[in-house]
């Protein structure tokens, strides 16, 4: 799969991911950067092995320990994140954070109708986060909030 695989939005994000990696003295490596295309350009959270049979398209050896080296290494440098509710994985669409140096407070709202998830960055709740932490002598390093409910479509639906 060669660089102009992807939609040029995809792509326009992937070069995005590269600075940041080399930022970080990582490197986005072909494999890697595949994975992430493959994570961005879905619609919806996509399962590792999902991603696996994508991968099998183009690289026909590809073996799930290949997926998940390259899924660790995207979500150390948050380029994408693990839903644990949904055992899948999103892009990151808050890219600020990996270049100011805060901790980053993904919080997600998923739709348990039509699983519909959509990434908010909400100040308000991370600082409301940080500060009872604090007040517990708690220094928060990384959060992942996950909502479950009705986004608005499923609620007219109903």
């Amino acid at each position: 799969m060669g660089k102009s695989s992807f939609p040029a939005a995809t792509e326009a994000l992937l070069d995005r991911a590269e600075a940041i990696c080399a930022g970080k003295s990582g490197r986005l490596t072909p494999l890697r950067r595949e994975v992430l295309g493959l994570v961005l350009d879905s619609t919806a959270p996509t399962g590792a092995y999902d991603l696996l049979e994508k991968l099998r398209q183009t690289r026909h050896r590809a073996a799930p320990p290949t997926v998940y080296r390259a899924l660790d290494f995207l979500l150390e440098h948050g380029l994408i994140h693990r839903l644990e509710r949904l055992s899948a994985f999103i892009g990151c669409v808050a890219h600020e954070h990996a270049e100011d140096g805060h901790v980053h407070a993904a919080q997600f709202l998923i739709c348990r109708n039509c699983r519909k998830v959509t990434e908010i960055e909400d100040g308000e709740l991370a600082h409301a986060l940080a500060h009872v932490a604090s007040r517990l002598g708690f220094t928060v390093a990384g959060a992942t909030i996950e909502a479950e409910g009705l986004c608005a479509a499923c609620q007219q639906s109903d």
